[in-house]
């Protein structure tokens, strides 16, 4: 997945890599997300000034159907309580089930309240030194929105 060079393009490539990744899930394939051990094999891409690869996504029939992962709690990377919506649990439940870079779930969910009857969520990344947090990022509130549904909230 390349794109123009910009702040927010890894966010978005996680974001809408992850629709191609759920569509492909769905129709029997299955999917991987290639940062870092993906080589660059000249000739294999072109990409145009200003342009850059964030990641590949593999798509093929594999030998399983992938495996397991420990996840961190709803409560490790989130504020829910009893005060916040059941729909923001269930978005944190579903992030938490999103692939991110060697398994390291660097991401929070916040309830910050609400405005004008919308609820306001904030999202943060965390720090790696493997890097991919921003594309980590984008996966983890696609996936926070199929759990939480989109009609009740605001990304603030």
């Amino acid at each position: 997945m390349a794109g123009k060079k910009a702040d927010e393009l890894d966010e978005r490539v996680g974001y809408y890599g992850e629709h191609l990744v759920l569509l492909a899930q769905t129709l029997g394939l299955n999917t991987c997300w290639v940062g870092v051990s993906y080589s660059k094999v000249p000739g294999t891409f072109v990409l145009d000034e200003g342009e850059k690869i964030a990641c590949y996504i593999a798509i093929g029939y594999g030998e399983t159907q992938g495996a397991g992962h420990k996840i961190k709690t709803v409560e490790q990377v989130s504020n829910v309580s009893a005060l916040t919506p059941s729909w923001f649990r269930r978005g944190v439940e579903a992030a938490l089930l999103a692939p991110t870079a060697v398994n390291q779930q660097k991401f929070s969910f916040e309830h910050i309240g609400v405005v004008n009857d919308r609820h306001q969520i904030r999202t943060k990344r965390g720090f790696s030194l493997i890097g991919y947090t921003k594309i980590d990022l984008g996966i983890a509130k696609y996936h926070f929105e199929i759990g939480a549904g989109t009609d009740d909230f605001d990304w603030v």
